[in-house]
């Protein structure tokens, strides 16, 4: 395996156990944007260059200053949260688990060729034109409805928001 591969994996596993064990929850989202870089990583190397320019831009760039600032609105104390009880831990315990369980067992199987045949291999398989010629030409009606969907949302959320010709917004 390529010695790159290795360490944005590493580094993608330890930042991400960060982001659940952390106790303050912005260095939970600082350890996310971390993951977020790490995957970047490995979409460069899958040579999927604009992946990774989205992932960066989108998720570690605008989803962050979100979360961000829902988690400084929200001004989550230890003193207001509420205890949960031992019951619930174990529960999530189990369930946790349960699902390295089932992970392991689905992927005991997986041979890694590693082995790139030349004839096939195209270098421009991440670029933005094959991915809009893919996406405008075999996954043309998903991609509509998905944006009839998006408009639908939107058209709900102004609805919703409108107000009345006598209601007042305190």
């Amino acid at each position: 395996m390529h010695p790159l591969f290795l360490f944005l994996s590493f580094v993608a596993l330890l930042s991400a156990l960060g982001v659940v064990f952390a106790k303050n929850p912005v260095h939970s989202v600082l350890f996310l944007i971390l993951t977020f870089f790490s995957l970047s990583g490995h979409y460069l190397l899958l040579n999927a260059q604009f992946l990774a320019a989205v992932n960066i831009i989108v998720y570690a760039g605008a989803i962050m200053v979100l979360f961000l600032f829902v988690i400084m609105f929200l001004n989550l104390n230890v003193d207001t949260e509420p205890h949960k009880p031992a019951m619930a831990k174990v529960a999530a315990a189990v369930a946790g688990g349960s699902l390295l369980l089932i992970l392991v067992a689905a992927l005991k199987d997986v041979v890694p060729t590693g082995a790139v045949i030349n004839s096939e291999f195209n270098s421009q398989i991440g670029m933005v034109d094959q991915l809009g010629l893919k996406l405008y030409t075999d996954f043309l009606l998903p991609f509509e409805l998905a944006s009839v969907l998006f408009l639908v949302a939107m058209v709900g959320a102004v609805m919703l928001g409108k107000r009345e010709a006598g209601e007042r917004n305190f």
